[in-house]
């Protein structure tokens, strides 16, 4: 957003949330009233006749209340879109709010029916889609839509698969916008100057912990809220060792999930590389950005695992020409049931608009507007990662070796990508946290990390209340 441009400093109310009143949540989330899944709420005053240029029927005076996570991403990439949106609505007014505590602020609004239009519920502290999902509106009108140059929104997209992390039960609640790879992460310079190559097992993972302990360095780093970017790491080497019956089984919750085989060779050789010291040491008492900063800016991490958000959250603190790279995860050997280029890859990012929102029509007309040409190539642009709008991204990636490489892995991968529920839809990723610091700082082992988990993961499986999402198939 340009701030010298005194329409745009009308239009947007920006600004934080950090500094917000908190209001205790008193009685659980799941058991407040619920909206109907296309009913529009209060939005009444903010609608007006649709046509194909208006399709949501936005009113031209109507105001859009957007919160969104300032994570890796940060927030004004929304802004940006806000502007495109005004040049086809000038007189909507837009406040577009970021903030790191998705839970803990927003869930107040959803119990006392005031929610804001529009919503990017990501990160650690995300709102467990299991207890809001029947507050929403149902989004398959936006994909019907045309974007803001005149092409149906549907025939824009990588593919249908786009819309399968916000399906539930059949319905469509909200909009992965960004394609998120997954991968290991290096610096190719580095690797170049030693003479190092990406690990495709974890036998050649740890003889490279070997070789980077013997040059000074260490293999990986962790951060105390991203302790469980190693279960996502464990997650899909697994799953390519061992296919879809361990994806299905962890994705469905299943009875002893995280004692299957795959897995616990996973777990064992990342306990292997605690206990040779193969992991920077503190990092249960280190802020993640300080973390990864010791992975990208000091390079005494050598490897790191991460979704493609990692460059842009990075983007202050990397090394010059560090050259970003992602390579696929290990897996146990090299006969996996799934080939090496294997990667998780899937639409993520999740916007979600409340049905008790004053503006529905608003929210979906601003998700339209980031969805268009304009507003689409200036995320990949300026966040170094592709969005679900296809054909966007030049081959020089806009100058990111990391923005590269993810078009790298999606073609090396073909049809060899999977995906499943993260368990931030149960809202476990908090008390996963605990166990994973606990495990990566030495405290527990295998055994204890294997009976952490279950335990958590047996707790939402056997609670009623607690709606479980189908695996994709």
């Amino acid at each position: 957003m340009n701030n010298e441009n005194p329409l745009n400093r009308r239009r947007f109310v920006q600004g934080s949330l950090a500094a917000a009143a908190m209001i205790p949540l008193g009685g659980a989330l799941a058991s407040c009233a619920t909206g109907g899944g296309t009913d529009t709420g209060g939005g009444d005053d903010n609608e007006a006749n649709k046509s194909e240029e208006n399709p949501f029927g936005l009113a031209e005076d109507a105001a859009i209340d957007a919160v969104i996570f300032n994570g890796g991403y940060g927030f004004d990439y929304v802004e940006f879109a806000g502007e495109q949106l005004n040049k086809k609505f000038p007189d909507v007014q837009l406040n577009v709010q970021g903030t790191t505590k998705i839970a803990q602020q927003l869930q107040p609004r959803f119990v006392g029916g005031n929610p804001p239009d529009l919503v990017d519920n990501s990160g650690a502290n995300e709102i467990a889609f299991t207890t809001i999902i029947d507050q929403l509106e149902t989004l398959d009108d936006v994909y019907d839509a045309t974007n803001y140059e005149g092409t149906k929104i549907s025939d824009t997209l990588y593919s249908p698969k786009v819309k399968v992390p916000g399906t539930f039960d059949g319905e469509l609640k909200a909009m992965n916008y960004v394609m998120n790879v997954f991968a290991i992460w290096y610096s190719a310079s580095l690797f170049e100057e030693n003479g190092w190559q990406p690990p495709k097992t974890w036998d050649e993972t740890l003889d490279l912990g070997d070789k980077a302990k013997k040059a000074g360095k260490y293999l990986f780093v962790w951060g105390t809220e991203a302790a469980t970017y190693y279960q996502t790491l464990a997650m899909n080497s697994a799953i390519k060792e061992g296919g879809d019956e361990v994806r299905k089984a962890l994705g469905g919750l299943e009875e002893d999930c995280w004692s299957q085989e795959p897995l616990q060779k996973v777990f064992e050789a990342l306990e292997t590389c605690v206990k040779n010291g193969y992991f920077i040491p503190g990092g249960a008492g280190t802020q993640f950005t300080q973390a990864q900063a010791q992975w990208s800016l000091e390079q005494k991490a050598i490897l790191y695992p991460s979704g493609a958000w990692i460059e842009n959250e990075m983007k202050k603190a990397t090394k010059d020409g560090f050259q970003m790279t992602g390579a696929p995860e290990p897996t146990v050997s090299s006969g996996s049931t799934m080939p090496y280029e294997a990667i998780r890859a899937t639409a993520g990012e999740p916007f979600i608009v409340p049905s008790q929102g004053k503006n529905p029509a608003g929210a979906k007309e601003l998700l339209r507007a980031m969805l268009s040409k304009e507003a689409a190539t200036n995320f990949s642009k300026t966040r170094l990662t592709p969005t679900i709008v296809k054909d966007l991204i030049p081959e020089d990636g806009f100058g990111s070796s990391a923005l590269v490489s993810q078009q790298d892995l999606l073609t090396a991968a073909g049809d060899n990508t999977f995906n499943y529920p993260v368990f931030g839809l149960y809202g476990m990723n908090d008390a996963q946290l605990t166990v994973w610091n606990s495990f990566l700082s030495g405290e527990i082992d295998v055994k204890g990390l294997t009976k952490g988990l279950q335990d958590i993961t047996d707790k939402v499986r056997n609670d009623p209340a607690v709606k479980k999402i189908p695996v994709p198939q």
